[in-house]
């Protein structure tokens, strides 16, 4: 049985990726920071197949422990909102680099760093600029590494979908930052999950930079739309200026929640959508699950009637 350590897989895409992982018959060590709030992900095996274990990313010689012995090392370890020492720069950059000099150290035959689509040295974000830093570290330690770029991941434990359904339970508006022009490539958390899983055997090639979108591109507009319906909420849309959406965000990532931050708005200000030019899911034999097949499997929970058709909109 082949041993695979996977950083950070207590997380939203960590549980689907460590339930494939042990269904392809893997030993699954979790490197978490606190490995008791990862139990829940035991029962995704066999009986200690899947094993969490104490790590922190920014703790060099608890990398190194975690990744001993593995035949494959997967890196999920990101933030979207930076907090303490658990930075952009931190998390992204000095942890990826951490990861591959650890895996390159121990012999490690494979391994798997999660990016983002969007990832770009010169781009205004900050999250952007760490993640193509990071991409960059990587390479330099573990040239064969292979990279997957997400776009934007959705699913029942998303953050994405699910903040814009409690809005639209909140508020009768529902703010299109920008005008609602720009567009995603919204894809499907099991499918990232499998693509990632197909790249952590044997047989699958090394060293390639993936690039992961779900079937449909999708403007703000569009999505928030689907929200709406989804939902049974009749909202109305209403554009605020990037400049003014900034404003509002230097207040609101004070908050606890964090609905939107400052360099969230960068982000929206640029499409996040597959280049094409290279390899994604189609070309690791995983076909793309699209939008409308899956959000009102956990949207219906904000539906006044729930599972139930409403013969109102409210």
């Amino acid at each position: 049985m082949g041993k695979v350590t996977v950083i950070g897989g207590a997380g939203f895409l960590g549980r689907y990726l460590v339930k494939r992982l042990a269904q392809q018959g893997l030993q699954v060590r979790v490197a978490v920071r606190d490995p008791e709030a990862a139990s829940f992900l035991k029962p995704m095996g066999d009986v200690g197949q899947v094993q969490p274990i104490q790590a922190n990313i920014r703790n060099q010689a608890s990398i190194a422990r975690a990744v001993a012995g593995a035949d494959v090392v997967i890196n999920l370890a990101g933030v979207m909102f930076p907090g303490g020492a658990q930075s952009f720069q931190a998390v992204h950059v000095d942890g990826a680099e951490t990861v591959a000099r650890a895996a390159a150290a121990a012999g490690v035959g494979r391994l798997i760093h999660i990016s983002a689509i969007g990832a770009d040295a010169e781009a205004d974000s900050k999250y952007a600029r760490s993640k193509a830093t990071g991409e960059a570290m990587v390479r330099a330690a573990y040239p064969d590494a292979s990279i997957v770029r997400p776009s934007t991941i959705f699913g029942a434990e998303d953050h994405f979908f699910n903040l814009f359904a409690r809005l639209a339970t909140l508020t009768p508006v529902m703010p299109l930052l920008g005008g609602g022009n720009r567009c995603m490539q919204p894809v499907y958390v099991g499918d990232v999950a499998q693509a990632i899983a197909v790249l952590a055997r044997d047989e699958a090639p090394a060293g390639g930079t993936y690039e992961l979108g779900g079937p449909q591109v999708l403007s703000m507009t569009e999505m928030i739309a689907m929200v709406c319906e989804q939902t049974g909420r009749d909202r109305l849309m209403v554009w605020y200026p990037f400049a003014l959406a900034k404003f509002y965000a230097f207040f609101l990532q004070l908050l606890p929640w964090r609905i939107l931050t400052m360099d969230q708005v960068e982000m929206l200000k640029v499409d996040n959508v597959a280049s094409g030019e290279l390899p994604g899911l189609d070309d690791l034999g995983v076909a793309p699950t699209a939008l409308n097949a899956v959000l009102p499997r956990y949207l219906y929970r904000y539906r006044k009637a729930g599972r139930l058709p409403s013969t109102e909109q409210v």
